[in-house]
């Protein structure tokens, strides 16, 4: 797995999930910070609040990478965008998370609990995890968009 440290959040409607990437991610020798919803919680919460948490790790190198969940990804996804230096992207089959990291370097996925199965969102979890990003033309994109970053995020 490409990754060392990653964090990993949900919302209520992501907590059940969370716990079966959790332990998967353990499983796999990474080390993984739970920064969601407690799991005893049966309070609905504001995701973005959670997305935050995760994304200023990101944003700010104490975590190389994180794994949002929520009912749908997308939530989760506009909220840590926010963020410098963070390129989450909601994946939803195979091919969305291949592309992710081969074409953006993404480094924070969001995913429903909502719309994927848990072994349907290990599978993507795996792929994310294991694929390189590709360089080339595609490091050109993405200092582009780290210039508009920077002149978006003064």
């Amino acid at each position: 797995m490409i990754f060392k440290s990653i964090g990993i959040t949900s919302d209520h409607a992501g907590k059940d999930l969370k716990k079966v990437v959790f332990e998967f991610l353990q499983g796999s020798q990474i080390n993984v910070e739970d920064l969601g919803v407690p799991y005893e919680s049966s309070d609905s919460v504001n995701y973005p609040e959670f997305a935050s948490k995760l994304a200023q790790k990101i944003s700010s190198s104490e975590l190389e990478a994180g794994i949002a969940i929520c009912g749908t990804g997308i939530g989760m996804c506009i909220t840590a965008n926010k963020f410098p230096n963070v390129r989450a992207t909601s994946i939803w089959n195979e091919y969305s998370a291949k592309m992710s990291r081969e074409h953006n370097d993404s480094n924070c996925i969001c995913i429903g609990s909502r719309t994927l199965s848990d072994s349907e969102a290990i599978q993507l979890i795996k792929i994310w995890c294991d694929t390189a990003f590709l360089g080339g033309r595609h490091q050109d994109r993405l200092d582009l968009i780290n210039r508009i970053e920077t002149n978006n995020f003064k």
